[in-house]
């Protein structure tokens, strides 16, 4: 061994070189010595071999401590190291390990992809969502084929190797400087070739079918709620897993109730002698109960009333939230002449203390005036 030309002198580093050193200077001359990058080239791939051993053995802290003490004779069995010789493993995997497989140094054949996820978009009433339900749905999605059970070859048939990438997937191409690998235009990146394609499929391993599915929506779901199926989605190719279907929930517009989360708020309109004279409404809920809400004398329009505990439920939770009822005063358009006389006679008796925000807003209107004459 006393030929062998000194690993540091080979990855051109001194022998307090740190790791990164080491690595640094290892990728650029294994880039430079490449075989893909000097094809036919004895010298070239001598050298990539000579300094990628030279690598394997600084980079592992316990052959380089081995190394610096014996030299060369710490791994032939004839200094002080012993042991034998050292295994530096295969170059190809230590050039992948270190650029990630740029120049094809490793990597088994494309696996197949997994299926496509679906969307399905579904319209559920404030009903539905206050309840909960199970739906059934339709949906035409890609199944694997059940003659050739998602293979994709004729019953009793088997895909061969293909010969364009021999069974990995990637073929190699030289781009500019580089050496690339792409997926096999023939295999498509599978490795393998179908000669007799299923009939019923194509070739695909999957055909498009009708798939009825039944979908359990909880109580207290919204707009915007996502429901996933696994495994519902689009079959994967060649027997590859199938995707996910996910279930988006639109809630339709209501004839009483918004909703603000787990709030019900509703309008309610009033006779003007009610909101006078205070009394109590009834709403009818969502739970199928009737609602008693007291109307305190004397209210406003636009006075918000709440009902503890009878709006929405709470999504995979426990409790409801509100509802809350708006408060609107309607002024009545068709009078007999008893309830105008009724009217006129109580008009007769104000004083303007009965209605203190319209009595407070014409004083300023009249100030105001007095102000400007």
């Amino acid at each position: 061994m006393a030929t062998e030309t000194d690993f540091y002198e080979l990855l051109e580093v001194e022998r307090t070189a740190d790791d990164k050193t080491i690595k640094s200077s290892y990728r650029r001359l294994a880039m430079r010595f490449h075989p893909d990058k000097n094809p036919g080239c004895a010298d070239s791939e001598a050298k990539f071999k000579s300094i990628s051993t030279a690598y394997a053995c600084l980079s592992d802290p316990q052959k380089r401590a081995a190394y610096d003490r014996y030299g060369h004779a710490a791994f032939d069995g004839s200094g002080g190291g012993g042991g034998g010789q050292a295994d530096f493993g295969d170059l190809g995997d230590i050039f992948e390990t270190i650029f990630g497989g740029a120049f094809g140094g490793g990597g088994g054949r494309g696996q197949p992809r997994r299926g496509a996820d679906l969307r399905y978009d579904m319209e559920i009433t404030l009903e539905d969502a206050f309840h909960g339900k199970s739906a059934e749905i339709v949906v035409e999605v890609s199944q694997g084929c059940e003659p050739c059970s998602g293979s994709g070859a004729t019953p009793g048939t088997a895909a061969r190797r293909c010969n364009l990438c021999g069974g990995r997937g990637k073929v190699r191409a030289q781009q500019g400087f580089f050496m690339v690998e792409r997926p096999c235009p023939s295999c498509h990146g599978r490795g393998e070739v179908i000669e007799s394609p299923c009939r019923a499929c194509g070739g695909e391993g999957r055909v498009d079918a009708e798939q009825k599915l039944s979908v359990d929506i909880p109580a207290g779901v919204d707009s915007g709620t996502r429901i996933r199926l696994t495994g519902k989605g689009e079959a994967g190719p060649m027997g590859a897993p199938p995707g996910d279907l996910y279930i988006f929930l639109h809630v339709s517009r209501h004839h009483v109730f918004e909703r603000d989360g787990t709030t019900l708020l509703t309008r309610a309109p009033i006779s003007f002698t009610k909101a006078a004279l205070g009394g109590e409404i009834e709403i009818p809920g969502l739970d199928g109960e009737v609602h008693a809400i007291p109307i305190p004398a004397g209210i406003q329009t636009g006075k918000q009333l709440r009902k503890r505990g009878a709006g929405m439920p709470v999504l995979q939770g426990r409790g409801q939230g509100d509802m809350v009822v708006e408060i609107q005063v309607e002024t009545p358009i068709k009078l007999s002449a008893r309830q105008k006389d009724i009217l006129r006679e109580f008009q007769s008796t104000e004083t303007g203390e009965e209605c203190p925000n319209s009595k407070g807003f014409f004083e300023r209107i009249k100030e105001a005036w007095n102000d400007l004459t």
